[in-house]
């Protein structure tokens, strides 16, 4: 009677580690990540007649209809912000905006962009004019602080 039940159990855990083993189309049962990428083309002169332009891609393909597409821009000393603001489409995967920046130093500018389920805030440092010292020891040894200066987002 013993060997019986041996045999039983090692039937039941034999079906219990069977039903354990992973499904070779497991992966597929997950969310596969398709990433939007943005290409942030500045104008030559910041005089706010030529404007910034966004090119959104995901999937190799153009997003000319995408969740949503923002912007913010600051002075990287704390003198200027831009809060958030909406970008224009532009039509084949290009949205737009235009700011006037008289001042010469420093700038950043963060684009908040989302589709299809995928976010992404990327941002760049640009420079108008002449950059002070502290500008360019910002550059090229520092990361953004907007710490002090954000408002949060969505």
């Amino acid at each position: 009677m013993k060997k019986k039940w041996n045999y039983i159990n090692l039937i039941i855990l034999s079906l219990m580690l069977g039903a354990c083993s992973p499904n070779e189309d497991a992966a597929e049962l997950y969310q596969q990540e398709s990433p939007l990428q943005a290409d942030i083309t500045m104008p030559q002169a910041f005089s706010g007649d030529e404007p910034f332009r966004i090119s959104l891609t995901q999937e190799g393909q153009k997003v000319d209809d995408a969740n949503f597409v923002h912007f913010e821009i600051w002075k990287a000393d704390g003198t200027f912000r831009l809060p958030m603001e909406e970008a224009e489409p532009a039509g084949d995967g290009t949205y737009t905006f235009n700011q006037k920046l008289n001042e010469d130093g420093l700038y950043y500018v963060k684009i908040h962009a989302g589709s299809n389920g995928s976010i992404i805030m990327p941002t760049k440092p640009f420079a108008v004019g002449e950059l002070s010292k502290s500008d360019v020891e910002a550059l090229n040894g520092m990361a953004p602080d907007e710490s002090s200066h954000h408002e949060g987002h969505h």
